[in-house]
């Protein structure tokens, strides 16, 4: 919900993504959209959803319906994109029935960096959070 009100990724507060990033490359964390581009920009990691539209209640990943798939050709072929990782199960589950058919390219599934994810502590998710620095 925060993300669709601030208008870019991962917007609600107390999600760790931009933490976790930020600690992985030994940098500041971003605060305005513009310093988020720039951290993923200068550190070569593209970001992009899985789905293009859902129904969806609140932040809740269970009450997901009627999800629409974007078309992850348009990234895949503008960018020289090494590895494809998702941002918790439901991301993975959705790459997994929708876009790993079409672009034949396997996902590692990472842990969320959501707060509802409260069992990975900060230092537990940037340990796994490493396999994205090539």
């Amino acid at each position: 919900m925060k993300s669709r009100e601030t208008g870019f990724f991962y917007g609600h507060p107390q999600n760790r993504f931009w933490k976790v990033i930020s600690a992985l490359f030994g940098e500041e964390t971003p605060r305005t959209i513009e310093e988020k581009k720039a951290l993923l920009i200068g550190n070569g990691v593209a970001l992009w959803d899985v789905l293009h539209s859902c129904e969806i209640r609140g932040s809740s990943d269970a009450s997901i319906k009627n999800a629409v798939p974007n078309d992850l050709s348009v990234i895949l072929g503008a960018a020289d994109i090494k590895a494809i990782f998702t941002n918790g199960a439901t991301a993975y589950k959705y790459y997994v029935r929708y876009a790993q058919p079409s672009t034949g390219r396997s996902a590692i599934h990472l842990p969320s960096t959501s707060p509802a994810n409260a069992a990975w502590s900060a230092e537990k998710l940037l340990g796994e959070w490493k396999r994205i620095i090539p």
